[in-house]
C-alpha cells in the first residue's frame, strides 16, 4: 500500500506540472530584458515565469502587473501594467515582442522620446494608455492601424505637430484622450469616423480652425472637453444631435459669435460649462428643464435679457456661474433652491433684491458689479465693499489710504522690511466677497473645482523652504481659484500706484524631480484695472523652478479709488498633476502703494510741495525787483540828472 500511494503521489505532482503551462519564449525574454530595462527587479521576479498561476503581479490591484492568457498551448502575456512608478528613458523595443498585449498601462511615469512607431505591431490592443509622461516628437500614424483599440490616451506630454489623419480608422475606440498633449493645427475631419466614441478630452491644446460641425455626428459621445484652445466659434448647430452628453464643457473660443440655440434635448447633461464661448443672445428657457444638471457655467459671455424663471425648477443644480455677461432685471425670486451651493452674478447690470434665503447655511453668492439692492443683507462689511466698488462712490467712514499689503492665503506677516501684510485667511467658497477688517482690501471669487475628490481647496500650504527671498514664510501659502479671483485696493487716493505681485508654485513638484508629479503646468492670466499684464503665466518657468519666490512689479494708475487685481484662468496647463484639479491662479501675497518722489512724499504732497517752491520763487523774483528798482531810484537821485532818490524799507515775501 505504501509503494502504491507514494506512485500515485508521484503522479500527481507530475499531473501538476504538465499543467502548468509556460509563457511563450519570445515573450518570455521579451519581459526579462523590460524589466532590466525600466529596473523593476524588485517588484517582478525576472527568474521565475511570468504566467505563473496565483504570481503576486497577477491581481487586477497588482502594480506592476503581468496577466496572462494560457487558453492555449502556451501562455501569453496580454496585460502589462507599469503605473506611476516613475519609469523613465524610452520605450524599449522588445515591448513589441509582446504581441498578444491587449492593456498597456504605462501612464504616470517619465517616460521620453517618441511614441515607436512599431506599436502597429500589437494588433490586438484594446488599451493603450501613455498618458502623464514626457513623450516628444509627433503622434505617429501607424497608430491608426491598431483598430481593435476601445480607448487611447497620450494626454499631458510633450508632443508637437497635428494629429495624423489616420485615427479615424480607430471606428471601434470609445475613450481618447489627448488633452494637454502638445498637438497642434486644424482637427482632421477623419475624426467623423469615430462613431462609437463615447469619450473625448482635448483641451489645453494648440487647435486652430473652427470647432468642427462633424462632432454633431457622434452621436455616442457622453463627455467632450474643449477649453484652453485657439478653436474659433460659433458652436454648431449640430451640437443639438448630442442627447446622451452628460459633460460637454467647451471654453476660450475665439472668432464669431455662438448661440445656445443647440441645447435643445441635452436632458442627460449633469455638467455644462461653456465659460468664455462668445455666447450672445438670451439664455434660453428650455435649459431650467435640465433636470439631471449639476453645475451650470456661462460666465465672461455676451449674455442678455433676463435669467430665465425656469431656473427656479432646478432640483439638483448646485454650481450657477453667470457673470460678466450683460444680463438685466431682476433675479428670480425662487432661484435660490435647497440644492444650490453658490450662485455667481457678478459683473452684469442686474437690479432688483437680493432671494429672500440668500443668507441660508451652506450657500454663496457673488454679485460684486451689479445693482442688485442687498440692503438686508446680513453680512455688513460685504455690503459695504459692494458699496466701495461702485463706480464713483466714495467707501462711507472710511479715510482714503495711499496703500494696501495682503499675505494671500495666510495670516498676518511682516516683512523685514517692517512691511505688515494683511490676515487673509477666511475661508472662501466658490461664490465669494470678502472685505478685510480694517477696510483696506477685499476679494472676489468664483469658480469650482468641478472633479475634486477630496472637495475644494482655495487655500493651498506648504512646509518646504521657499528659495530667492529673505520672506520664506510670505510663500507658504497662497490663494487658488478655479476660474476668476480678483484682489481690490479700496477708497485709495487717485494717482500713479506700484503693484508687487508675489508668487511661489508650491503645489507642483520640480519638472526636474525625475518624477511624474513634476510634470504639470500652472498658466493663467492676470489683469490690473482692466489690462492684462501676463498671459499664459507659469509660475515655475518663470522663478525657475517649485518653492521659488518670484515677484512682478507694475505701475497703474487709480483714478476711482479703487484698484482692481484680477487673476483669471483661461482653460490651459494641466488639470491633474499631481493630484485632481490641480490648476488655475495661484497668489502668494499683493503689495500696493502710491508711488513715491525722492524724497519719499506722495504724489499729492509733491504737488503742494512743488506749489510752494513755485510761491517762494515767485516772492523772492519780486523781492529783487522791488530791490532793484528802490536801488535805481536812489541811484538816479544822486546822479548828475537831478532825478530824485525814493527810500524803501525791506521787501515783503510773498507767500
Amino acid at each position: 500500500m505504501g509503494v502504491l500511494a507514494l506512485s500515485m503521489l508521484v503522479l500527481c505532482v507530475i499531473q501538476v506540472v504538465a499543467a502548468q503551462k509556460t509563457t511563450d519564449p519570445n515573450e518570455g525574454a521579451a519581459l526579462k530584458k523590460i524589466i532590466e530595462h525600466w529596473n523593476l527587479g524588485s517588484s517582478l521576479n525576472s527568474t521565475v515565469d511570468p504566467c505563473t498561476q496565483n504570481a503576486s503581479w497577477a491581481p487586477d490591484t497588482a502594480n506592476p502587473r503581468v496577466s496572462c492568457d494560457c487558453s492555449g498551448n502556451v501562455c501569453h502575456i496580454t496585460h502589462l501594467k507599469i503605473y506611476a512608478l516613475d519609469i523613465s528613458g524610452q520605450i524599449p523595443s522588445e515591448l513589441f515582442e509582446l504581441k498578444e498585449l491587449t492593456d498597456l498601462n504605462l501612464a504616470q511615469n517619465v517616460l521620453s522620446g517618441p511614441i515607436p512607431p512599431q506599436f502597429e505591431q500589437l494588433s490586438n490592443m484594446q488599451y493603450l494608455s501613455l498618458g502623464i509622461n514626457n513623450l516628444t516628437g509627433q503622434v505617429p500614424p501607424e497608430l491608426g492601424n491598431m483598430t481593435k483599440l476601445l480607448s487611447l490616451s497620450f494626454s499631458s506630454n510633450n508632443l508637437s505637430g497635428p494629429l495624423p489623419m489616420e485615427l479615424g480608422k480607430l471606428t471601434a475606440l470609445e475613450q481618447l484622450y489627448i488633452d494637454s498633449s502638445g498637438v497642434s493645427g486644424p482637427i482632421p475631419q477623419d475624426l467623423a469616423n469615430l462613431k462609437s466614441l463615447r469619450k473625448l478630452w482635448a483641451s489645453d491644446n494648440l487647435f486652430t480652425g473652427k470647432l468642427p460641425e462633424f462632432f454633431g455626428t457622434l452621436t455616442e459621445l457622453v463627455d467632450l472637453r474643449f477649453e484652453g484652445t485657439s478653436l474659433e466659434g460659433p458652436i454648431p448647430d449640430s451640437f443639438g444631435a448630442l442627447t446622451k452628453l452628460e459633460n460637454l464643457i467647451i471654453g476660450d473660443l475665439v472668432g464669431d459669435d455662438s448661440s445656445l440655440d443647440f441645447l435643445r434635448n441635452q436632458t442627460s447633461l449633469s455638467v455644462l460649462s461653456l465659460r468664455s464661448c462668445q455666447l450672445s443672445g438670451q439664455i434660453p428657457d428650455i435649459i431650467g428643464t435640465f433636470s439631471q444638471l449639476k453645475y451650470l457655467d456661462l460666465s465672461f459671455n455676451k449674455l442678455e435679457g433676463t435669467i430665465p424663471d425656469s431656473f427656479q425648477g432646478f432640483t439638483k443644480l448646485q454650481f450657477l456661474f453667470l457673470g460678466n455677461n450683460n444680463l438685466t432685471g431682476p433675479l428670480p425670486a425662487n432661484i435660490v433652491s435647497q440644492s444650490l451651493t453658490a450662485l455667481d452674478v457678478s459683473f452684469n447690470p442686474l437690479s432688483g433684491n437680493l432671494p429672500v434665503n440668500v443668507d441660508m447655511s451652506g450657500y454663496s453668492m457673488n454679485f460684486v458689479g451689479t445693482s442688485i439692492n442687498a440692503d438686508y443683507l446680513a453680512d455688513r462689511k460685504a455690503l459695504e465693499m459692494l458699496s466701495c466698488l461702485e463706480a464713483g462712490t466714495e467707501c462711507a467712514n472710511k479715510a482714503k489710504s495711499t496703500s494696501f499689503s495682503v499675505n494671500c492665503g495666510g495670516t498676518e506677516q511682516t516683512s523685514a522690511a517692517s512691511m505688515k501684510y494683511d490676515d487673509d485667511s477666511k475661508t472662501l467658497e466658490a461664490a465669494s466677497v470678502y472685505m478685510s477688517s480694517d477696510r483696506q482690501w477685499g476679494i472676489s471669487n468664483s469658480g469650482y473645482f468641478i472633479f475634486t475628490s477630496n472637495g475644494p481647496q482655495y487655500i493651498v500650504k506648504t512646509d518646504s523652504q521657499i528659495t530667492g527671498t529673505l520672506e520664506s514664510e510670505l510663500y507658504k501659502t497662497a490663494r487658488v481659484s478655479a476660474s476668476s479671483l480678483r484682489y481690490y485696493g479700496l477708497g485709495l487716493k487717485n494717482g500713479k500706484y506700484s503693484v508687487q505681485l508675489h508668487f511661489a508654485e508650491i503645489k507642483m513638484e520640480d519638472d526636474d524631480s525625475r518624477s511624474w508629479k513634476g510634470l504639470g503646468r500652472r498658466v493663467f492670466d492676470v489683469y490690473i484695472q482692466g489690462e492684462r499684464v501676463l498671459q499664459d503665466f507659469d509660475i515655475r518657468k518663470q522663478a525657475g523652478g517649485s518653492n521659488r519666490a518670484l515677484v512682478r512689479t507694475f505701475d497703474t494708475n487709480v483714478t476711482n479709488t479703487v484698484l482692481d487685481v484680477h487673476f483669471r484662468w483661461a482653460g490651459k496647463g494641466t488639470c491633474c498633476i499631481p493630484s485632481q484639479s490641480t490648476y488655475g491662479p495661484l497668489v502668494s501675497a499683493i503689495s500696493a502703494s502710491q508711488v513715491s518722489g525722492v524724497d519719499g512724499t506722495s504724489s499729492d504732497d509733491n504737488k503742494k510741495r512743488v506749489g510752494k517752491i513755485v510761491g517762494i520763487a515767485f516772492g523772492c523774483a519780486a523781492g529783487l525787483v522791488i530791490v532793484s528798482s528802490a536801488f535805481y531810484l536812489w541811484w538816479a537821485r544822486e546822479a548828475p540828472t537831478g532825478q530824485m532818490r525814493v527810500h524803501t524799507g525791506s521787501p515783503k515775501r510773498v507767500e
